[in-house]
């Protein structure tokens, strides 16, 4: 009985063990069907993942109309752009053009006999190729030369202030908005009076520039083809300054495009810093300066002649010997101040006292004998 009630028991716990087997791989099978269901793996990854639209990922990569319009960029794009153009900042331009807008805006005024504001939109670094890829047609753009700097620059003029400015001049009526006839090429009267305008924003750009270092700005040649008007090549460096013109309801943009290199030449003087107009003069320190230059003193030596001899005579001098100079009673004496030649005179005596009297004056004396020396 034994034996029997051993082989009932282990039967019953072999049966036991083959459901519990059997009831788990039906399990597993049916969470990998779950698993593999495409409407579960949606729901989960909208649970753990939201979606961005496409506002957010225009706005995450730097795509937006905005941000073109006013030059500058955001997101990725504006990561990526930032290594093609970076320039070292020149804090004196900066003051440059903001006295560029105070003439221009009376000068303008002047010109159209109209109430004209102009506003300084941005100052930016780009590379000259893009710039003349990104200009608006149809524009006219004046190449102008900086006489002492030895290199051009470029005025860019677009459609809407060009038809604004024919539309002042010529008595067009106020309170209407200027006409714009595209497909056509600009009239000569039209080039007349941009040029006109031009030569007047040139004119206040030498002015801007006066305080700092004089800059003649000559007009070279007015172009309508950016293709025209290559002054650089197009990987260089240049400065791009907007400005924007309002006369009432009409105006326009007008762009000055400044290379590098043809700022090179003053690029100490606009990496400094200013102070207010003048360009960090310091008038208080000036006048100590001044004050402290005149009380300084100053040893002046008389020189009655020059010669040369041998330095083995020199050595073999003895108390007693005499020295022969060619100087007679009315000869003239040279007044020096360390190796500087400042003047010449009488000698002479008063009392006990040897003197001198300045017969000529410093600055023509000085110039005769540096003339001569150099003769």
């Amino acid at each position: 009985m034994a034996d029997e009630d051993w082989d009932v028991d282990g039967g019953e716990s072999s049966n036991f063990d083959e459901d519990m087997a059997a009831a788990w791989e039906a399990e597993l099978a049916n969470e990998a069907e779950a698993d593999l269901d495409p409407s579960n793996m949606t729901q989960s990854a909208a649970g753990s993942e939201r979606i961005l639209n496409q506002d957010e990922i225009d706005s995450l990569l730097g795509f937006s109309l905005e941000d073109e319009d006013d030059g500058k960029g955001s997101g990725i794009r504006s990561i990526i752009n930032s290594a093609h153009v970076s320039y070292e900042r020149l804090p004196m331009l900066e003051v440059v053009f903001d006295r560029l807008v105070r003439l221009l805006t009376t000068s303008l005024r002047n010109f159209t006999s109209d109430n004209v504001e102009v506003s300084l939109d941005s100052i930016a670094s780009m590379r000259f190729g893009d710039y003349l890829n990104s200009i608006p047609l149809p524009a006219i753009l004046a190449v102008f030369r900086a006489r002492q700097l030895d290199n051009y620059g470029l005025v860019t003029v677009d459609s809407n202030l060009i038809y604004s400015i024919v539309d002042v001049l010529l008595g067009g009526r106020r309170g209407t908005a200027a006409m714009r006839v595209e497909g056509r090429p600009y009239t000569t009267i039209e080039r007349m009076l941009v040029t006109r305008l031009v030569e007047v924003i040139l004119a206040d750009a030498k002015k801007a520039f006066n305080p700092l270092t004089e800059v003649d700005f000559d007009l070279d040649r007015i172009e309508t083809n950016p293709r025209f008007a290559a002054i650089a090549q197009p990987a260089n460096a240049a400065i791009l300054v907007r400005l924007r013109v309002d006369m009432e309801d009409r105006g326009g943009r007008c762009e000055l495009m400044l290379p590098y290199a043809t700022l090179e030449p003053i690029r100490k003087m606009l990496l400094q810093n200013f102070m207010g107009e003048k360009f960090g003069n310091d008038n208080i320190w000036e006048g100590h300066l001044a004050t402290e230059i005149w009380t300084a003193p100053t040893n002046v030596r008389v020189v009655m002649d020059e010669f040369e001899q041998p330095l083995g005579r020199m050595m073999s001098l003895e108390v007693g010997d005499t020295l022969l100079m060619n100087v007679g009673q009315n000869s003239k004496v040279s007044l020096r101040c360390g190796d500087i030649y400042l003047t010449e005179g009488q000698i002479g005596r008063i009392g006990k006292k040897v003197a001198v009297r300045v017969e000529a004056p410093l600055e023509g004396v000085a110039k005769k004998r540096l003339v001569e020396s150099k003769i």
